[in-house]
């Protein structure tokens, strides 16, 4: 657990709960003038590069959140320094809301998680859109050439904190891909 995460996540009212539900004292508080900004380590950016999707929430204008399914090709989502993800925003329904819920508020969270391996990541940061006249260089560099899906903007997120969680209620689930990598089709005996 990341000492920013804390930083973030436990609000007075989580820390009342945690008192209440009996964690307090394992979840001691953070003095927030010891905290520095989380770094993306190698086993952090390996782990990252291996999604082919993730979730990302935002909050609209209105108070609520709104969580939006985001896929790719793995390693869609780019680890463009030690604090920064960036990722190219492909053509979709056309509703806009997350683009519209990020211009109004760049607080973002995502969620990321590796069915196969019981792992997830929950990544807090502040996203800004990026747009080819504002920043074509940027754009390019997180264009996929070999992907088929046309790039409306890119988005640049600026990490805050992030976590990884608990495995423990993570069902074990598996891409065709896992499946036929673990399972060739003309091996003896599969099923495929």
């Amino acid at each position: 657990m990341t000492r920013a995460f804390k930083i973030l996540t436990y609000t007075p009212s989580v820390r009342a709960a945690q008192a209440r539900y009996g964690s307090r004292e394992a979840t001691k508080p953070v003095d927030p003038a010891e905290v520095e900004r989380d770094v993306l380590s190698a086993p952090i950016r390996e782990f990252i590069a291996a999604q082919d999707h993730f979730f990302m929430a935002s909050v609209g204008e209105n108070g609520w959140p709104y969580v939006q399914h985001r896929g790719g090709p793995p390693g869609f989502l780019q680890c463009l320094d030690d604090h920064t993800l960036g990722f190219a925003d492909f053509i979709g329904n056309r509703q806009y809301i997350s683009a519209g819920n990020i211009a109004h508020d760049d607080r973002t969270m995502l969620f990321l998680i590796d069915y196969a391996n019981r792992r997830r990541l929950k990544i807090w940061g502040r996203a800004r859109i990026v747009h080819e006249e504002d920043d074509a260089a940027l754009l390019a560099r997180l264009e996929l050439p070999t992907y088929r899906a046309r790039v409306e903007r890119g988005l640049a997120i600026d990490i805050e904190a992030f976590d990884f969680n608990c495995p423990q209620h993570i069902t074990p689930r598996f891409t065709v891909a896992e499946i036929s990598e673990r399972f060739p089709a003309n091996s003896p005996g599969s099923a495929f």
